[in-house]
């Protein structure tokens, strides 16, 4: 199939067993919407960087293809992540429509921060939606991201009327979002608004430190601190208290 579409995205990750269900490949988008201080994907918030590749669809299709013997063993597929996925539209759509087709199991990882009704068509072909909840105060969601939570929460109901399973995630970082009452907002919402709620606790961590360097920007600052083993203990119990299952693709 000849396809004119091309996309910039960083390396895609094969055999991946994370951010899905079985072996899966993940395909990472480049740009953002937000721009989070903690950002673990640098290199995802600009096209022109030296981590950074563009790619045709065919290109992408080609990686996926040699992939696919693994997915039907194991129950996996592919997973579109960035990055923001839905910043480029075009792209998407044609690789979710010839993936759909292929009856490949789909997923995708999404800030949230989006034009519902422009994308509407591709998320009805996903099996699985993780959409981050970064904060539920929208003032400190503008200081951390650049940007409102408004759209994000807006759209977050509007997937729920989707026939798609939905996992929100939390980024969950000391000093930032970690702390019992902003955790019970995101449960409540989640379990409000959400008809099968879900969330997953995702620690923060400095892994992409070396990216940083690599293109020469400031590194996160030092006062974002992963949660201990007790404190994500305590989380989990203060999310299931409130009727919302803690569910784990790491």
């Amino acid at each position: 199939m000849k396809t004119c579409n091309t996309g910039f995205f960083m390396s895609p990750q094969n055999f991946s067993v994370n951010d899905g269900d079985g072996i899966r490949t993940i395909i990472f988008f480049a740009g953002c919407p937000l721009k989070c201080k903690w950002c673990a994907n640098p290199e995802s918030q600009s096209y022109n960087n030296c981590l950074v590749k563009e790619y045709s669809v065919e290109q992408i299709l080609k990686i996926i293809e040699r992939q696919e013997i693994f997915y039907r063993s194991s129950g996996g597929g592919v997973t579109f992540s960035g990055g923001e996925a839905t910043l480029n539209p075009d792209i998407l759509r044609e690789l979710t429509n010839i993936l759909y087709d292929r009856a490949i199991n789909l997923a995708i990882e999404t800030s949230g921060y989006f034009v519902f009704e422009e994308i509407k068509d591709i998320l009805e072909k996903m099996d699985l939606i993780f959409v981050d909840i970064k904060h539920m105060d929208e003032s400190k969601h503008i200081i951390f991201t650049g940007n409102s939570n408004r759209i994000i929460l807006s759209n977050i109901k509007k997937m729920n009327d989707l026939n798609t399973s939905i996992v929100a995630r939390i980024p969950v970082i000391e000093g930032v979002n970690a702390d019992d009452c902003n955790i019970v907002k995101t449960a409540e919402f989640v379990k409000e608004n959400i008809d099968n709620p879900k969330i997953e606790l995702l620690p923060y961590h400095s892994f992409g430190d070396e990216k940083y360097e690599a293109l020469g920007i400031d590194k996160p600052s030092r006062d974002f601190k992963a949660p201990s083993v007790d404190r994500l203990k305590e989380l989990k119990k203060l999310i299931e208290k409130h009727g919302v299952e803690i569910v784990s693709y790491k």
